[in-house]
């Protein structure tokens, strides 16, 4: 897989091509003195259940692994929080309010988008909703579908992003079925 820092051929500041190899994660330019790093960028995923003990999921609407399953979540906005950027990508994409989220693990990813490797930082939450929210559901934004899997039916493999499918493996194997 091509490095990131690859795909950054001139200075961002100054034009030059001098623009050489720092470090593992950082090209500087020779003229201007110019540093960039290439730091990942933060995601977060939510794993939303009701008290018929299913799994609220979304079918992908776009590419990567358009329509696929997936977890309501997607990339923090700048100046956001993980928090408001969990709550801002669950109402985007299910119409629903997130009344409390829970931090579960995180993991790096590599989100393919537009021919070139995004590092991520993927956060994954339980997050909890208002009952009479969970019947109002309905995808928009990203997702073309939004429905409930009984928890004993989700199947990983119906996951199209490699991220989101580990994490469910490790939520099934780790918060579950403990």
């Amino acid at each position: 897989m091509e490095h990131p820092l690859e795909k950054f051929k001139f200075c961002p500041v100054c034009g030059s091509e001098h623009f050489d190899v720092h470090n593992f994660k950082s090209k500087q330019c020779r003229d201007c003195g110019f540093t960039y790093y290439a730091n990942p960028c933060s995601a977060t995923a939510a794993f939303i259940l009701n008290e018929q003990n299913e799994l609220l999921v979304v079918r992908r609407a776009k590419q990567p692994a358009k329509g696929t399953l997936d977890l309501p979540g997607g990339f923090c906005d700048m100046y956001e929080t993980v928090e408001d950027g969990m709550r801002r990508e669950i109402k985007e994409e299910t119409g629903i309010e997130a009344k409390e989220i829970r931090y579960l693990f995180s993991s790096p990813n590599v989100y393919q988008y537009s021919g070139m490797g995004i590092h991520t930082l993927d956060m994954d939450y339980l997050v909890c909703v208002n009952k009479a929210d969970m019947a109002d559901i309905h995808a928009a934004d990203d997702a073309a579908e939004a429905f409930w899997i009984p928890i004993d039916k989700v199947n990983p493999a119906d996951f199209g992003l490699t991220s989101i499918r580990n994490a469910v493996i490790r939520f099934l194997s780790e918060t579950l079925r403990k």
